[in-house]
């Protein structure tokens, strides 16, 4: 029986509660139709999508990005999933009794954090990521740098910004040294969405908490990903006045870190977008993760949400 001849009722229609149910189907198509373009220039390209923020802990926005990244899948592209936890960390490091410090937006990583940073990213949610995609339909597979030799890092020393001859010295805080893809070309040539919780290996088998947005970059590079996408809790870049700047150029951002614009938490993540785009990958996007579907509305349609840094 076809969809036309199933009876009044049926299961084949919306639910009574869906938010799709008012939109004429007319319309409907015409949405579907106007997305064809993107799905027919990003088949079989890979889109690094760092996640985090609001989108990660408002059971709405969760639901909503499972189902962006499972319909990307479907529709051909191959996203792969690269996400934080600095809230979920700061509840554990609070249940403790500890307070988080941060130095130039790195989290400052002593051995004991460092264990409660291994328990939440990898084990608590890393898996309700997987579980939510896979929940949604897709075919997700948790990963750590440590599998399959993905990260190999080494102790990162900050420089002091008073005596910027004298290094910080912030705990189990890594810098990346190398990146092999192999376990995620494989798990994408295979069907699977690979979600990476932002933890490398050093050469002594010691672990390493990494900045998400930095592995996210990192990864995007040597994949040579068409797009990444790191989702935030704000609108995009904003300038001093707070409007958001839609469109940059690597030159432009440089002359934001330069101004003072760019500063704080945004360093790491701008500096990552800034990085991936000179290395090649085609367009960097700072989204607002706190829109529902940014994903789709940035990447399938013109009318984005955040500031979109190309690559030349």
């Amino acid at each position: 029986m076809s969809a036309e001849q199933q009876p009044a009722g049926s299961a084949a229609r919306p639910s009574e509660t869906s938010p799709t149910q008012a939109v004429p189907p007319s319309l409907k198509a015409a949405i579907l139709a106007e997305a064809m373009p993107y799905i027919r220039r990003f088949h079989g390209r890979i889109v690094v999508v760092k996640y985090g923020g609001n989108a990660m802990t408002d059971e709405k926005l969760k639901q909503s990005f499972a189902r962006d990244v499972v319909l990307l899948k479907l529709v051909g592209l191959n996203p792969v999933v690269v996400h934080g936890g600095g809230p979920q960390i700061e509840q554990l490091l609070a249940r403790v009794g500890k307070k988080g410090e941060f130095v130039q937006g790195m989290r400052v990583t002593d051995a004991e954090t460092m264990d409660i940073v291994e328990m939440v990213l990898a084990g608590q949610v890393n898996k309700e990521i997987v579980e939510l995609i896979n929940h949604a339909g897709g075919r997700a597979v948790g990963l750590t740098g440590q599998d399959g030799g993905l990260i190999r890092a080494r102790r990162m020393k900050i420089a002091s910004k008073d005596k910027p001859d004298e290094q910080i010295d912030i705990g189990q805080v890594g810098e990346i040294e190398r990146i092999d893809p192999g376990i995620i070309q494989t798990l994408t040539a295979n069907g699977f969405i690979p979600v990476i919780a932002p933890i490398g290996s050093g050469e002594e088998g010691e672990t390493y908490n990494i900045n998400a947005d930095v592995v996210a970059g990192k990864v995007a590079e040597v994949l040579k990903a068409e797009k990444l996408v790191l989702l935030t809790n704000t609108p995009g870049v904003l300038d001093k006045s707070g409007k958001l700047l839609t469109g940059l150029s690597a030159r432009q951002i440089d002359d934001l870190f330069a101004d003072g614009t760019i500063s704080g938490g945004m360093l790491p993540k701008i500096s990552s977008a800034l990085d991936a785009a000179k290395a090649g990958v085609n367009s960097v996007h700072i989204v607002d993760g706190r829109v529902d579907h940014c994903l789709l509305l940035e990447i399938m349609t013109d009318h984005g949400v955040g500031t979109m840094i190309r690559s030349h």
